[in-house]
């Protein structure tokens, strides 16, 4: 019956809520089923998002070299807010400070709660975007992305792209631009973006769509892998 009714956990866990009283066994039984589904999803979801590590915001350390914007607050980011405002944010700052680990957080939160997410390291969703091109199937690589309320995009800028691939990331950042949100890390400032898209007039419209409504995190200080280094010699 169980099966019928797709009520995946009950007939587990039903042998295990006490018995006060008939409304107090329901209640807590359907509540059961309803947590474990949330949680069989997230961890669908996760799976989906495809993250390089099991990074979580947990784990993660915040330090004083994290400079927010003066209008947001970092419990106000952890409530991913701004992905129901299809806003943006953008980490940016020298290598090994922290932004990977906190853009993974926020979008492994952002599962837990349901939200569809897909992380990307740039240069190898260039080079998905760069195939799926001269395959001729680029609008439906553009499709799969739809249904995603939050794209990661990671180390932005450590590779400079070709006249070609820099278009090809354009576009698909336009087609996103209000629709969902984007967490973007990146070791360069935005007035050095024009290193990795040669086109100063394509460089100047991509800064301008993914600063639109987005929030601005600045990371500085020394990097936590040498430091963590060089404390075990």
């Amino acid at each position: 019956m169980c099966k019928s009714l797709r009520l995946a956990y009950v007939a587990e866990i039903y042998e295990s809520i006490p018995m006060e009283s008939s409304e107090t066994f329901l209640t807590t039984l359907f509540e059961m089923e309803m947590r474990l589904r949330e949680e069989a999803k997230a961890e669908r979801l996760i799976k989906k998002a495809k993250f390089i590590n099991n990074k979580s915001l947990e784990d993660y350390r915040w330090h004083d070299n994290i400079y927010f914007p003066r209008h947001l607050k970092k419990e106000e980011l952890m409530s991913l807010s701004f992905i129901d405002h299809q806003q943006n944010v953008v980490l940016t700052g020298a290598p090994g400070t922290g932004k990977t680990h906190l853009a993974i957080g926020l979008g492994r939160e952002a599962c837990r709660k349901g939200k569809e997410v897909r992380f990307f390291r740039v240069s190898e969703l260039v080079e998905q975007l760069t195939k799926a091109w001269r395959d001729g199937k680029l609008s439906s690589f553009h499709t799969r992305l739809d249904s995603a309320d939050l794209i990661v995009l990671d180390e932005m800028g450590y590779l400079p792209l070709s006249k070609e691939s820099a278009e090809l990331l354009f576009h698909l950042i336009t087609d996103w631009y209000e629709k969902k949100s984007i967490i973007i890390t990146s070791n360069l400032e935005f007035s050095q973006w024009n290193r990795v898209f040669a086109d100063p007039r394509l460089t100047s419209a991509l800064v301008d769509r993914v600063i639109h409504h987005a929030h601005i995190l600045t990371f500085t200080g020394d990097s936590y892998r040498v430091t963590h280094a060089l404390s075990r010699n």
